[in-house]
């Protein structure tokens, strides 16, 4: 069954500007600009003012569940761009290990990661950075690393890739539990500090 109208509304922050062109989104901030194609989804997508208030709107009709779920997507993609340009995020991975301590050097100013000895290997591991993600070690914590961008894919996506390369083959992962692994997700910049 089809629902002949969805909506959804999604508020811009004063300090971001944002710009839709042919389903193209351009969101602009205090910490830089993504851009985004939505062009796959079909929904109506524009900008709108209510109540003295910058809004976006998305807008289905006659829409399946599949079409009407969309909705949600689009403003869920926008909102994350929205507090990418404002506040940024930020991975923490830490390095665990029994035996073999694992060792890591940030090449090229924290735009690639060496990982050595993993498992007492010879092999050196090399993971690139996606574009504007870059790798640090954190001062505060021991055998711990920190991922930093603007967008929330690009920062996922890099600390998946250096999860990915750490994996144990051959053995039984239940007791062999050496890996780098994602152990916090927040922001940059958070207000409430």
């Amino acid at each position: 069954m089809r629902q002949i109208y969805n909506t959804r509304e999604l508020e811009i922050p004063e300090d971001v500007e944002v710009d839709i062109k042919s389903k193209v989104v351009t969101v602009k901030g205090p910490r830089g600009q993504l851009t985004r194609s939505l062009k796959h989804l079909q929904v109506d997508l524009y900008k709108t003012e209510k109540e003295g208030k910058n809004l976006i709107k998305v807008d289905v009709w006659y829409g399946t569940s599949k079409r009407l779920a969309g909705t949600r997507t689009v403003v869920s993609h926008i909102n994350n761009m929205i507090l990418g340009v404002t506040r940024g995020f930020r991975y923490s991975m830490r390095l665990v290990y029994a035996h073999f301590p694992i060792n890591i050097t940030i090449e090229d100013g924290g735009k690639v990661v060496e990982i050595r000895n993993f498992l007492g290997e010879k092999r050196v591991r090399s993971v690139k950075m996606l574009e504007g993600v870059t790798i640090a070690k954190d001062k505060a914590v021991k055998d711990q690393i920190i991922l930093e961008g603007n967008d929330i894919e690009t920062v996922s996506r890099s600390a998946a890739q250096i999860h990915q390369i750490c994996l144990v083959r051959a053995k039984d992962i239940r007791k062999f539990l050496d890996g780098i692994y994602v152990n916090g997700k927040g922001h940059v910049y958070n207000p409430e500090e």
